[in-house]
């Protein structure tokens, strides 16, 4: 069994993880329908693992040096590489605002997605006090580590630099997804506040 097949086994085993992960991280391990015909788009198959609550989906990828990397594809027909392999993308799922740390990158840029993140995780804070001790039962029940936000920062903006070419989503007509990095630096129409 792979260390991904183990993990995932691991999260259908624990009701208690396997509901954090669905309610407060948006990883549904039984959303695996999410996501059918996609594949990469140089030519790779991808293996859905879970879904989110607006039909995004996460993927395994072929394996490469022992390890199977994760690409999730939103329903908005954005993409991009999250980890080398599910522990890491489960510790930036868990332990970060990923998806809007992305969206508010400012096309990428590594000083706008830490700023980004601090400002998400002050409105985290606020409208859910018990973040940090749900990311701390999802990382110990998994045996995951508790990894500081700006490092989470680092390690996403590495990844989805490496989205292209290899890790772009495309659906099975050839239609291929946009890269998830979005060009605004904060929100609009009154920014972070």
């Amino acid at each position: 069994m792979s260390p991904s097949d183990h993990l995932l086994e691991l999260i259908r085993s624990m009701p208690d993880i396997r509901g954090l992960l669905r309610t407060s991280f948006e990883f549904d391990v039984e959303r695996r329908e999410c996501g059918e015909g996609l594949r990469l788009a140089a030519g790779g198959l991808l293996e859905p693992i879970a879904g989110d609550f607006t039909g995004g989906a996460y993927f395994l990828c072929a394996e490469v040096g022992g390890r199977r990397p994760v690409v999730f594809a939103s329903s908005d027909g954005v993409c991009g590489l999250l980890a080398d392999d599910l522990a890491g993308a489960l510790e930036i799922i868990a332990g970060l605002q990923w998806r809007d740390c992305l969206g508010f990158s400012g096309g990428g840029d590594l000083e706008v997605m830490l700023a980004s993140a601090q400002h998400l995780e002050r409105y985290l804070a606020r409208d859910n006090p018990q973040i940090v001790e749900e990311r701390a039962r999802v990382a110990a029940g998994l045996s995951l580590r508790v990894v500081p936000v700006p490092d989470l920062v680092v390690r996403l903006q590495e990844a989805a630099s490496r989205t292209e070419p290899h890790y772009v989503v495309a659906t099975d007509d050839g239609d291929v997804y946009g890269v998830a990095f979005g060009d605004y630096s904060e929100p609009r129409l009154g920014g972070w506040r």
